[in-house]
């Protein structure tokens, strides 16, 4: 194979950081352990990010989610076109990480080891010959703007692909040891490898409630007012409240969305 033949078939790659650490570490170990990635260009600021990204068309960047000028979403959502895949870099900020997971993007934690890299790279060759160049980073951007919560999609991957799912289609989800069950309108219902407490941690400020230790019940689906130890649902099916969470609950359900 010519050099040719080898330069085009490179993961064309950029690294958006403002933190010079961040940008030696990548470009080293990216160098270093990765020949099939060309590294075309290093950006300081969200907006040289903008600049870099029209003028070489890359087909992954890495990109850290707080900059000095803006954050990572801000210069996306920046963009007319988004044909590459982003892996965000991040210290761990809550905030962030939920928003990140919550659209079943790909993210990279300050600090990251060589193996954490090597993953990374390892599901982005993976996504890419699965699904194209198709991203997540769209949805993420519509989300995040929609001040609607009950109209944005959570999205989550399974061993058959990525399930994109309405808030508002979601009446309750069921804990099943190290998986769960969605149970949807239309009598829908989806089981995922993910526990309870995975899908409570990113659904807790959406209108969702942890009233047991089995169950996460929608706002929005709740028929009637609660009785003391119970809530029935628009799918007619009771779901129990525990005693722990009996006081919690009022106070959640009182409170607007």
């Amino acid at each position: 194979m010519n050099s040719l033949s080898q330069t085009k078939n490179k993961i064309r790659c950029l690294i958006i950081d403002d933190d010079p650490f961040i940008q030696d570490l990548l470009e080293d170990k990216l160098s270093q352990y990765f020949q099939e990635i060309q590294i075309l260009a290093v950006a300081s600021s969200g907006n040289e990010g903008i600049e870099k990204i029209t003028t070489l068309q890359p087909d992954l960047i890495f990109l850290d989610v707080e900059m000095s000028d803006m954050t990572g979403f801000e210069m996306l959502s920046r963009l007319d076109d988004i044909t590459f895949k982003t892996i965000f870099i991040t210290s761990y900020n809550h905030y962030a990480i939920k928003a990140i997971r919550f659209n079943a993007l790909d993210y990279l934690l300050k600090p990251f080891d060589l193996e954490e890299l090597k993953n990374a790279i390892k599901r982005y060759k993976k996504y890419k010959k699965r699904q194209g160049h198709f991203d997540n980073v769209p949805l993420a951007l519509s989300n995040l703007r929609s001040k609607d919560i009950s109209s944005q999609i959570l999205t989550l991957k399974t061993q058959q692909g990525v399930l994109q799912l309405k808030l508002k289609d979601i009446i309750y989800l069921e804990g099943d040891g190290n998986y769960s069950n969605i149970h949807l309108t239309k009598n829908k219902k989806e089981l995922i490898s993910k526990t309870l407490s995975d899908l409570e941690e990113l659904l807790d400020d959406k209108g969702f409630f942890r009233c047991h230790k089995s169950y996460l019940i929608n706002k929005s689906h709740i028929a009637s007012n609660p009785k003391s130890f119970s809530v029935t649902l628009s799918d007619n099916v009771t779901i129990p409240i525990s005693r722990r969470k009996k006081e919690a609950f009022k106070i959640w359900f009182n409170q607007s969305f």
